[in-house]
């Protein structure tokens, strides 16, 4: 198969022959265009177990050859019972197979035990993000009330991401769970617990490799001391290990500004020698969370932007586990994807996609998302728009360091870190984008050519535009003139 990020490297490059870049006054004067409606694209599908052939509009090169494996939700209802936030949906497992220069699709549900229960009682039965699973309505009141006290389930709906670890594909989202699939056939193979091998109770849906297999990825844990986020380092296959997380290890624990209220996260940096985990002020509120049920509330309900907090970047060896002592933070943002980073000079410098709100997650209940016209206008206008910019983190500093001196040596950043008086080192981000970059609507799912650069100084990048509610262009970035092309 080939690997995701460079076969969309590969389909982008071409971008540079025939995309004009456009001018400052077509930036400027740039209004995303009114959609009438798209509760087509949130709206209940069948799989498609077998491979038909697709339309092509267009040329595919003969030489491009592999599955491209995406996933996301495709069920919104069981019964008369329906989701309420587009995250909520059942996971859905979708193949395009490239084979000289055609292309076929498939599509099989996850058979994950909350698409199980809710098909065979044709009702929702499990809680996801935004719903909560009412008690059956066939129990007696006694019974209903008793269910309200009943502890709440992690969902395995695995919507998020495919992940691959030792070699296998799995789909993740952000609990306990993940799911081993078939890559050819899309057939649910086996579920993953990821507390039967290390002590977290969940992990991200994008995780790093190195070139070996090996993988790292981060995972909350919680206890009687409160919660701490984890950075997790899965071996690559190797006899004698078994062919799921065996040998899973925590190469280290990093405890919150506040164990009770961790920071949600949804993803983190990596260079060559290490890991950087960003402390954004999207915060969880454990107690909220534990007793949603009780509460008659969803899980995020529990999820709160607090901007008077500031980000926090933690920086890790991830050869010893070491975490710097460095206290590196900036002003409140929220990041749901990294784009790369790398070492140069002494520093970590790191690239983000960034919101300077964080109030989006709510607002991508299906309610808003199967508006229409003005009143879809209107959630597009009041969800913030994310944007790239570089942080750049020096990592030499000490009681020696001077106070008020911008620390960056980089020629080509215009990204600033200063020492402040309490010890802290304040970055401030460069943007990676030129001005007016703003009225093309944001950029949000940023590739890079990860086999080639990932953890290495880079040139470009590619993203998808949000000239509205969804993404509606590609975007090819060039990180050191800023410059930037459109489809």
């Amino acid at each position: 198969l080939e690997n995701l990020n460079s076969l969309l490297f590969i389909l982008f490059a071409g971008f540079k022959n025939y995309l004009p870049s456009p001018s400052r006054e077509q930036i400027l004067f740039h209004r995303p265009r009114g959609l009438q409606c798209i509760s087509p694209l949130v709206q209940s599908v069948e799989e498609t177990p077998e491979p038909i052939p697709a339309r092509i509009k267009g040329h595919i090169p003969k030489w491009i050859n592999g599955n491209l494996l995406r996933n996301g939700p495709g069920k919104f209802e069981f019964g008369n019972d329906n989701f309420n936030h587009w995250f909520d949906g059942m996971a859905l497992l979708h193949q395009f197979q490239l084979a000289h220069g055609t292309v076929s699709y498939r599509s099989r549900f996850l058979q994950s035990s909350s698409y199980v229960r809710n098909r065979q009682h044709s009702r929702i039965v499990a809680s996801e993000f935004g719903t909560l699973a009412l008690p059956d309505p066939c129990q007696s009141l006694f019974g209903r009330f008793l269910a309200r006290f009943e502890p709440l389930q992690p969902s395995d709906n695995s919507s998020v991401n495919y992940v691959l670890y030792k070699g296998d594909y799995y789909v993740s989202n952000e609990t306990v769970f993940m799911h081993k699939v078939d890559p050819e056939t899309l057939e649910t193979k086996e579920k993953v617990d990821w507390s039967k091998f290390i002590a977290v109770n969940g992990a991200t849906a994008h995780p790093h490799y190195e070139a070996d297999g090996t993988a790292y990825n981060m995972g909350n844990s919680y206890g009687k001391h409160g919660s701490s986020y984890n950075i997790i380092r899965v071996p690559p296959q190797e006899p004698g290990q078994g062919d799921t997380l065996e040998g899973a290890k925590v190469l280290c624990s990093i405890p919150p500004m506040d164990r009770a209220k961790p920071s949600y996260y949804h993803s983190f940096g990596m260079t060559e020698n290490y890991i950087i985990f960003i402390e954004q002020p999207l915060r969880m509120n454990l107690l909220k969370i534990i007793t949603s049920k009780l509460r008659g509330k969803a899980i995020f309900d529990g999820i709160s932007w607090e901007p008077q907090h500031n980000t926090h970047f933690h920086v890790v060896n991830k050869n010893t586990g070491e975490v710097l002592p460095g206290l590196w933070c900036s002003k409140p943002f929220v990041t749901f994807h990294q784009i790369n980073a790398f070492e140069e000079q002494g520093c970590v410098v790191l690239d983000l996609c960034c919101q300077d709100e964080g109030t989006s997650l709510a607002l991508y209940t299906l309610q808003n998302m199967r508006r229409s016209g003005e009143g879809l206008d209107q959630v597009y206008a009041s969800i913030p728009r994310a944007f790239p910019r570089r942080f750049v983190l020096p990592l030499d500093v000490d009681s020696d360091t001077p106070v008020g001196k911008n620390l960056n040596p980089l020629p080509h950043s215009q990204a600033k870190a200063v020492k402040g008086a309490d010890g802290k080192v304040w970055c401030t981000h460069e943007n990676l984008h030129p001005e007016g970059f703003e009225k093309v609507g944001g950029l949000e799912f940023p590739q890079i050519n990860y086999r080639g650069y990932n953890g290495r100084r880079y040139r470009y990048f590619y993203g998808c535009g949000f000239g509205h509610l969804v993404g509606d262009s590609l975007i090819k970035v060039d990180v050191e003139t800023k410059n930037f092309k459109v489809r």
